[in-house]
C-alpha cells in the first residue's frame, strides 16, 4: 500500500534552518554536527544522533517507527534557533 508521503530523495538542500552547530556551541569544529536543513521542495532535513535503538521500546502509545526510519536527537537549543524560520502554516 502506497503511503501519504514520501520523501524525495531528489530534493535540494535550500536553507539553513536557525543556526549552524558551530554559532550555537554544540560543536568542537567537527564535521558530524546536528543542524536542520529546508529542502527545495518544503520538506525538512535533520541530521542529529541515531537513537532509535534506544527509545524504540520506550515510544508513546500510538507512535511506531517504521523500518526506512531513524529517530533523530538534536540539541534543545539548535530547535529554539530554528523555531522564526519555520512557517506557521
Amino acid at each position: 500500500m502506497a503511503r501519504p508521503w514520501e520523501a524525495d530523495p531528489a530534493a535540494g538542500f535550500r536553507r539553513r534552518l536557525g543556526k549552524s552547530a558551530g554559532e550555537l556551541g554544540n560543536t568542537n569544529a567537527d564535521p558530524t554536527c546536528p543542524d536542520i536543513w529546508e529542502l527545495d521542495n518544503g520538506d525538512v532535513a535533520v541530521i542529529g544522533r541515531d537513537l532509535t535503538a534506544q527509545y524504540a521500546r520506550q515510544l508513546p502509545p500510538g507512535v511506531s517507527i517504521g523500518d526506512d526510519e531513524r529517530l533523530v536527537v538534536l540539541p534543545r537549543n539548535m530547535v529554539i534557533a530554528a523555531k522564526p524560520d519555520i512557517p506557521d502554516a
